[in-house]
């Protein structure tokens, strides 16, 4: 018989209502930031939030992971510890983490290793399981089969990885680009998205290739086609990107997921969910309505076109037609999509560039506009970037995720019993002494209707059974009665979630580093610095952070600005201009950035022009 494998939809918190939206549309475990520490600065949360968020996710089942994955300075690393025991104690199911220095503290609670750990070799995996890691949260630029070779390389280290959400052009980790030009490091959750503004792309001789476009700007992640190819390469954990993204987004989104690996659970049986409970979305879920840049599979199955957003990095949205007619105030769209007033609709001018406008009203195909109508040459293809009648459906209250169960009425000598069995397999019985009235007619229906009425207390009738001797009558006001009682039993019947405790570490060889480590390790303290020793380092490098260093890359990607302009002649494209042997990226403020092509490794290379 094949081993059953926990399957899990990760999703992003912002914040507290953004966990519960999370949870409510099908997650099975949300990450959210801390007071501290956190990737995403702008997104922080108090402990006790944090509590509240995990006694709603144990109801049913769904973890919640903090996160503590910035590198850290040695006058941090006490409070870092004091946080993580709070967030320990708070009932966090996890720590996801950066900074090595982590291990050394004997932390309560299992430890996931972030992907800002630079997770895209076998060997590194290896090594992380084996210091005492629980999950490796994957790069994301691994293909099917680097993840294959992972798994096969470390089969009990729990994988994650993202399918969903904004990209990041440099590995992670291995980005020092908003350090070095701004003072705002992305290792410690300050990243200025350097990797979003225009650029020219020029050759030495000053001839420009490309002019003001967005060169490191990447398409959205969607990877919702190839999830049970992911499952099947070993990925236990499915995450969706976007801390700072509001609560319609993560509703979209988590509920777009949810159904897609639910249709393949229920072909899979070797494959289950990894929380329980029903979630009720009062729509209909599409990606394309929530903010997106288009989509890619990124490297999953290997280099592929149209990888890049250079045109612009705000969402674009879906396609919606082509200006059929502009006159005046109004502008007729041909094509069957359905508009509503105060749509918003985008699209690119003749030099490339994204405009937009808004919908004052709309009659079918024909948009009457507040103002005077864009400039816009018939067969334009237009974008909504803004559904209105959509984002109407997101903002409205959603029920509350519920738990089935099945609720059986038996005749008993003294009265009767009331029983109630949930998915999770608990069981509560509550005893009724009371004198049983005969019916000439049967009334079991009406007892049905009276027990199923669960609103608000999180569960929701599977089947109930009524076992009676003869047709028995019961008033309401007692049906009432007993159906609460039996739901509070319920409820101070369930287990209380234990705080997590670590395993043991791996009992492995821990593979050695390379004796020298250099600022792509991003050592930032002692601690850190003793535990890379231990692991046969005798020479480390200080972070980048700690010792800015201008001829290191401030960034290192797979992707290739060659490529995604049609000069990469590994796949066929065409040559460069003459004089085109080192390119440059040159901003708008007029700094120069060169550009570094390893071909053989299909590894592109971002260095300060000094």
């Amino acid at each position: 018989m094949t081993q059953q494998r926990y399957i899990e939809l990760l999703a992003p918190a912002r914040n507290f209502g953004c966990g519960i939206e999370a949870i409510n549309h099908g997650a099975d475990a949300v990450y959210i930031g801390a007071t501290k520490f956190g990737a995403r600065v702008e997104a922080v949360n108090e402990t006790d939030d944090i509590a509240r968020l995990c006694d709603y996710a144990h109801t049913y089942g769904v973890k919640v992971y903090a996160t503590l994955n910035t590198i850290l300075y040695d006058d941090e690393l006490e409070q870092a510890h004091s946080l993580a025991l709070d967030l320990a104690r708070a009932g966090v199911d996890a720590l996801i983490t950066q900074d090595m220095a982590l291990l050394s503290m004997e932390l309560p609670i299992p430890l996931h290793a972030s992907t800002q750990m630079d997770n895209r070799t076998a060997e590194q995996i290896h090594r992380l399981h084996a210091l005492g890691f629980r999950r490796a949260i994957l790069a994301r630029e691994l293909s099917i089969k680097e993840i294959q070779d992972i798994r096969a390389s470390c089969p009990d280290m729990e994988l994650e990885a993202f399918v969903h959400g904004a990209l990041c052009v440099s590995y992670s980790g291995r980005c020092y680009a908003s350090q070095y030009l701004f003072g705002r490091s992305a290792n410690r959750g300050q990243c200025a998205q350097f990797c979003r503004l225009p650029f020219d792309l020029e050759n030495e001789s000053g001839h420009i290739l490309a002019k003001e476009k967005h060169l490191l700007s990447l398409k959205d992640m969607n990877r919702s086609g190839s999830l049970e190819e992911m499952m099947d390469a070993g990925i236990c954990s499915f995450k969706i990107e976007g801390r700072l993204k509001d609560a319609s987004y993560v509703k979209n989104i988590t509920a777009y997921y949810r159904k897609q690996l639910d249709k393949i659970l229920e072909r899979r049986t070797e494959y289950v969910r990894s929380s329980y409970g029903q979630s009720h979305p009062q729509f209909d879920p599409q990606p394309r309505k929530s903010f997106n840049r288009g989509f890619t599979e990124y490297f999953l199955h290997g280099r592929t076109e149209n990888v890049a957003s250079i045109h612009t990095p705000k969402s674009i949205g879906e396609a919606v037609g082509k200006v059929k007619e502009v006159r005046g105030k109004t502008i007729r769209i041909s094509g069957t999509t359905a508009f509503h007033n105060g749509d918003g609709l985008c699209y690119f001018d003749t030099e490339g560039k994204l405009q937009g406008f808004r919908v004052n009203r709309a009659e079918n195909n024909l948009l009457y506009l507040m103002d005077k109508a864009p400039t816009v040459r018939p067969q334009t293809p237009l974008f909504r970037n803004f559904d209105a009648a959509f984002d109407a459906k997101l903002r409205t209250a959603t029920p509350q995720r519920t738990i089935l169960a099945d609720i059986a009425l038996t005749e008993v000598p003294e009265g009767y019993t009331l029983s109630l069995t949930d998915e999770t397999g608990l069981s509560v019985t509550i005893n009724i002494e009371t004198p049983k009235d005969s019916a000439r007619t049967s009334g079991r229906e009406r007892i049905r209707t009276e027990l199923s009425k669960l609103g608000g207390t999180g569960l929701e009738v599977r089947k109930i059974s009524i076992h009676f001797e003869e047709e028995r009558f019961i008033p309401a006001s007692h049906l009432a009665g007993w159906r609460r009682r039996l739901v509070e039993k319920w409820r101070t019947e369930k287990p209380m979630p234990a705080i997590a405790t670590p395993e043991g570490r791996a009992k492995r060889q821990i593979l050695p580093v390379q004796e020298h480590i250099d600022c792509s390790y991003n050592v930032s303290n002692e601690e850190a610095r003793n535990i890379y020793t231990k692991l046969g380092a005798t020479s480390i490098e200080s972070a980048f952070e700690l010792q800015p260093q201008t001829e290191v890359p401030l960034m290192t990607c797979r992707h290739c600005i060659r490529h995604t302009l049609g000069y990469c002649q590994k796949h066929g494209g065409r040559s460069l201009p003459k004089g085109s042997r080192q390119l440059y990226l040159r901003s708008m403020d007029g700094r120069r950035f060169r550009l570094h092509f390893n071909c053989r490794e299909c590894i592109m290379t971002v260095y300060a022009e000094t």
